[in-house]
């Protein structure tokens, strides 16, 4: 029988259960989703003010957990009480929180201290590494949403308005950002770098792009040279796009295969409604 997505490492066993650490939005409601549909015994680690309550509610109480964002040994203990075969990451923890506002526990204390460097990518590597000393694979982050991801080609219509050497410039500059690990977006003008994402994320970016001239103006989205796929998945939603359009940016390149659209049907037939073109490249 063939696995349910093709991220899953051939070894994948749908008899175990999945524990899904949900972060923020819709991200987590979908992986909830597919994973249900293919009948895949599943648990949930929340957190307070981060995770969908309404995700939260459509768990048995025996099945899911809460906790603040910090609480590391919590969070383990939960994996062990649940006998998870694997995890799975999935939506955004406020990045302040990383940094203030954070609850840690002895284990995460210790994890922290122990950082050379701390950034959101250490942290999570970290947490990685102690998921998986307890036997639990820590699945890729795109697992089960192969059909939201961005595919090649424009996806809103035949033509991208885009001239290539404009679209190819912005997609150069982007894999440069993300090489250099400033950030994993930029907006470019025709040959003119307009905003490069950094700490501020997506949205402040593309707001900040559009204080600009914005005619023929391009977003492009791509992942790090380095990406580690288990908890570092480039997204792309409505508020993205809502963003877009109140920055009156009117076209993306999306890194194909690799950039999650979050409920794809719903953001390519909204941004056909803009008139924002959607392009995957590869």
């Amino acid at each position: 029988m063939p696995l349910p997505s093709a991220f899953l490492p051939p070894t994948f066993d749908p008899r175990r259960p999945v524990v899904l650490i949900a972060g923020q939005g819709v991200y987590p409601m979908l992986i909830a989703a597919a994973v249900r549909a293919a009948g895949i015994p599943l648990k949930l680690v929340a957190f307070e003010e981060e995770t969908r309550p309404d995700l939260y509610a459509s768990f048995a109480e025996a099945d899911r957990r809460m906790l603040l964002v910090g609480q590391l040994g919590k969070m383990l203990k939960s994996l062990r009480e649940f006998g998870a075969g694997y995890a799975i990451m999935a939506g955004q923890i406020t990045p302040r929180r990383l940094f203030k506002g954070l609850h840690p526990d002895l284990k995460a204390v210790r994890i922290l201290a122990s950082l050379k460097r701390r950034n959101a990518e250490t942290i999570f590597g970290a947490i990685a590494a102690e998921i998986e000393e307890l036997g639990v694979t820590l699945l890729d982050a795109r697992s089960f949403m192969d059909a939201h991801l961005a595919s090649a080609g424009c996806m809103t219509g035949k033509t991208f308005p885009i001239d290539r050497d404009y679209l190819d410039h912005g997609i150069h500059i982007a894999r440069e950002s993300a090489r250099l690990d400033i950030g994993q977006g930029c907006v470019v003008r025709k040959c003119t770098v307009l905003a490069v994402e950094a700490f501020e994320g997506t949205d402040e970016m593309l707001r900040r792009a559009g204080t600009f001239k914005t005619d023929e103006a391009l977003f492009v989205k791509t992942v790090k040279t380095r990406q580690d796929w288990r908890f570092d998945v480039p997204c792309f939603g409505s508020r993205t796009l809502e963003t877009m359009r109140e920055a009156h940016l009117a076209a993306a390149a999306l890194e194909a295969g690799k950039v999650i659209i979050l409920d794809k049907p719903a953001v390519l037939e909204q941004a056909r409604a803009w008139g924002i073109s959607l392009y995957g490249f590869e």
